[in-house]
């Protein structure tokens, strides 16, 4: 039976004013830090029966303005959207076309920056030995992190395989699943952790068939502590469509376009990734760790994160390597046509990529031991700069500052890059320091003044008695402090502080009820105990959370009770067990746990109001989050378990 919207407003306004009425002299709870001030347009329902909305709680406001204008300014918009993407098409195909004639240019003037888009032509693109170092580099190292979903190409051409075509689609196919769920459990967790979990994952589910037939709590249990688990879900479901489909039949597709739109969950970098390491397709991969690693090679000072025209050139960039790349013969080539064959370097490439942002061009990048520095320009211009301070050896002349109307506009100002926040959690300058409670304010893009266009040199003036015959190790910290500043530093949003009442409701059998969350948003689909959201505008107290627990518990066995009205004839409140902290990348938790004890028979409450609810006999086996399984040791010790 659910409850009916007036039911919960109803409900909500009365939560809400308990909770003001808390009498002041109680023991106060609190926060960690003082809560933001409630607007009066966003109110959040403290009612919720669940977490549900902590993901999506804040919501814009929106007013409408006149009909007629606002479809002429979404034509116009959209318009003007169309015209600049073309734009940039074209203005990527000119760069980075393999065919065409470049002249080398030199490093760019600090700390004006003054260059046009061509400098942003990846020097690698013309170096067929700047990538060859790259893969030898690559296949130097691939074993050193021991990851068991790093295997070699399984080459069609081969005698074995050619000659048995089942047997070859069984192997791609259960590589395509491997690879698949490797890049998946890598997405926003640690190396070392995910090889735990994939093993265990592929000792349970050992073929994509297997996992299509797994129940949903299952799958959901295996992916427990690598958080999103909507990723998870997405996999089953993805799973039992690629098995199900007549043309698939198990085995994901190799092209990324139709692995976009046919595999659920899988974008162009997990399409890319497939392509490229399981079918040899010349498919770019572009993740976190690339898009720095690129950044840095195209000298390009720009916002990864947000901003469009800077990620699509890097992608394209990605793409127009990896093509080139699938183009290189060496002696181990096959003969024919190797324009037409596919290989192991697409995904050689990809993965070295991805190691190399990995391991050694990191937030504080190492330089040094880097194969491909030759071709940096971050590395380049940090050697200038050393260069300059007398540092490092003499170094190139910069380039000619070029036209205005043809100077590149993908880059943001070098003096904004210097004011960012540091990736790596690194300390801000000392002027941010200084004053602590000052606020950073959103500075709009800056242009480079005239004077910058006209400077005859970028050298200064230095002893040449100084200048070493090579890179001094203060020298080389120069270099890597310049590079950490590509690319732009993005300042991270404030986490949102949330607190939750956790009622544990056990039977007098030993059961307790769990609850079912909501199929998506925050830790969608899984079980926890029954759990109320505290409102920001809520007066913080031990004795006003007490009560709200003991009615939400009574509330949660049968809706029809009044609210005001006494706990639950056959509840008992037993004690507040504590509160445990948890911290996701958006929401900073705090749960406090309430225990409770329901004094009924073996069939009573067998059935209850809600479908979601449920009693269970063995928590330790449910599929919980892991801050819920902290509430659930609370639990435990509680009980002398």
């Amino acid at each position: 039976m659910r409850r009916s919207l007036r039911q919960a407003r109803h409900r909500t306004s009365e939560v809400q004013n308990l909770l003001r009425e808390a009498t002041p002299e109680a023991d106060t709870i609190k926060p960690s830090a003082p809560p933001e001030q409630s607007n009066p347009r966003k109110r959040s329902a403290l009612a919720t029966r669940t977490r549900n909305d902590a993901s999506n709680s804040d919501g814009d406001d929106y007013q409408a303005s006149d009909q007629e204008l606002s479809k002429k300014k979404r034509k116009v918009a959209s318009r003007s959207k169309s015209t600049s993407k073309n734009g940039n098409l074209q203005l990527f195909q000119q760069l980075l076309d393999i065919d065409r004639e470049v002249s080398d240019f030199p490093p760019c003037q600090l700390p004006q920056r003054v260059h046009n888009v061509d400098y942003h032509r990846p020097l690698l693109l013309d170096s067929r030995e700047g990538r060859a170092e790259l893969l030898r580099w690559f296949d130097s190292v691939s074993c050193q992190r021991s990851m068991p979903w790093r295997k070699a190409w399984i080459d069609p051409r081969t005698q074995e395989n050619a000659s048995d075509p089942a047997l070859l689609r069984q192997k791609l196919e259960r590589r395509a699943y491997e690879v698949w769920i490797s890049e998946i459990m890598l997405q926003q967790t640690r190396v070392a952790v995910v090889i735990d979990y994939w093993n265990r994952w592929f000792q349970k589910w050992p073929t994509i068939h297997e996992l299509a037939g797994a129940k949903p709590d299952d799958v959901l249990a295996a992916w427990r502590g690598l958080g999103y688990y909507s990723r998870a879900t997405r996999i089953h479901e993805a799973a039992k469509i690629v098995c199900g489909d007549p043309v698939m039949k198990g085995l994901l597709p190799s092209a990324v376009d139709e692995l976009v739109a046919k595999v659920p969950g899988v974008g162009r970098y997990t399409a890319g990734a497939v392509s490229a390491i399981v079918f040899g397709e010349a498919a770019p991969m572009v993740d976190g760790n690339v898009l720095r690693v690129l950044s840095r090679q195209l000298g390009l000072l720009g916002n990864v994160k947000s901003n469009k025209a800077v990620i699509d050139l890097l992608w394209a960039a990605a793409d127009s390597l990896v093509n080139v790349v699938a183009k290189d013969s060496d002696e181990e080539a096959t003969s024919g046509s190797v324009d037409e064959q596919t290989s192991d370097r697409p995904g050689r490439w990809g993965q070295a990529l991805m190691e190399l942002g990995s391991t050694l061009c990191t937030p504080k990048p190492d330089c040094e031991a880097c194969p491909i520095s030759s071709s940096c320009r971050a590395y380049s211009e940090g050697l200038q700069l050393a260069s300059t301070k007398g540092l490092a050896p003499k170094a190139m002349p910069n380039v000619p500052a070029p036209d205005i109307e043809d100077s590149c506009n993908f880059c943001e100002s070098f003096e904004d890059a210097q004011d960012g926040g540091d990736e790596d959690g690194g300390a801000l300058p000392i002027s941010k320091k200084a004053n602590p409670t000052s606020k950073a304010k959103p500075r709009a893009k800056r242009q480079a003044t005239l004077s910058a266009f006209f400077n005859e040199t970028g050298e200064h003036t230095h002893s040449t008695k100084s200048i070493p015959t090579e890179i001094t190790p203060a020298g080389l910290a120069t270099i890597v402090d310049h590079a950490r500043k590509f690319p732009i530093k993005v300042v991270k949003k404030a986490v949102k502080e949330q607190e939750t009442l956790v009622c544990a409701i056990r039977r007098s059998d030993g059961r307790y009820l769990i609850h079912r969350r909501p199929q998506k948003g925050l830790l969608a689909g899984l079980w926890e105990f029954p759990s109320l959201i505290v409102t920001e505008d809520s007066e913080r107290t031990a004795t006003a959370y007490k009560q709200v627990a003991k009615l939400f518990a009574s509330e949660t066995l049968d809706p029809t009770l009044e609210l005001k009205s006494s706990l639950h004839p056959k509840l008992k409140f037993v004690n507040k067990l504590g509160s445990v902290p948890w911290l996701f990348s958006h929401l900073k938790l705090t749960m406090h746990v309430f225990l409770f004890e329901c004094q009924c028979s073996d069939d009573e409450f067998n059935i209850l109001p809600s479908i979601n609810d449920r009693w269970s006999s063995s928590v330790e086996e449910e599929s919980m989050g892991t801050g819920m399984r902290k509430c659930w040791e609370l639990v435990r010790q509680a009980n002398g378990d």
